[in-house]
């Protein structure tokens, strides 16, 4: 099993949610709630408002999300639906946890590291520069405050 961390559509209460809890993509255990140790900008862009943490670190806001145990079927998933390794790209961050669920002996090792985890992240360090102007948020609800509602897949 691996470690995700999610910030934006595949949240729960968010649109693409549905995806990270359909177990014929594979399997997804929520482990807790943390945040990024670094600041990175997370924007909202492109014609279908989608959510993109930038992988500029140092720059913007701790990101706010959710922590995932995903077996090797669901990540090749996620892999495929992010768009990696062109519109996104997966990497290593390290993530505060926040609030933790998990259970098991490797599920409790965080607490020995300052409530530490590295998990895998999909940010993009492919993007338009104009988007590093863009509003940076710490957390992000396709209804949220910014009006900026997210596109889904089918509606494209």
């Amino acid at each position: 099993m691996a470690r995700v961390f999610v910030y934006g559509t595949l949240k729960k209460g968010q649109p693409n949610y549905k995806y990270l809890i359909n177990t014929a993509m594979g399997l997804a255990k929520f482990q807790g709630r943390g945040r990024t140790v670094e600041k990175y900008p997370l924007v909202i862009a492109g014609k279908y408002n989608i959510p993109y943490m930038l992988n500029i670190p140092g720059t913007g806001h701790r990101v706010a999300g959710e922590i995932y145990s995903v077996d090797e079927q669901m990540l090749q998933f996620l892999d495929e639906f992010e768009g990696c390794p062109d519109m996104y790209q997966r990497s290593l961050k390290r993530i505060e946890v926040l609030e933790w669920e998990g259970k098991g002996g490797t599920g409790e090792a965080w607490a020995a590291a300052d409530h530490i985890l590295e998990c895998f992240v999909y940010s993009t360090a492919t993007y338009p520069p104009e988007w590093v102007g863009l509003p940076y948020h710490d957390s992000y609800d396709s209804s949220g405050k910014h009006g900026l509602s997210y596109v889904l897949r089918e509606s494209r």
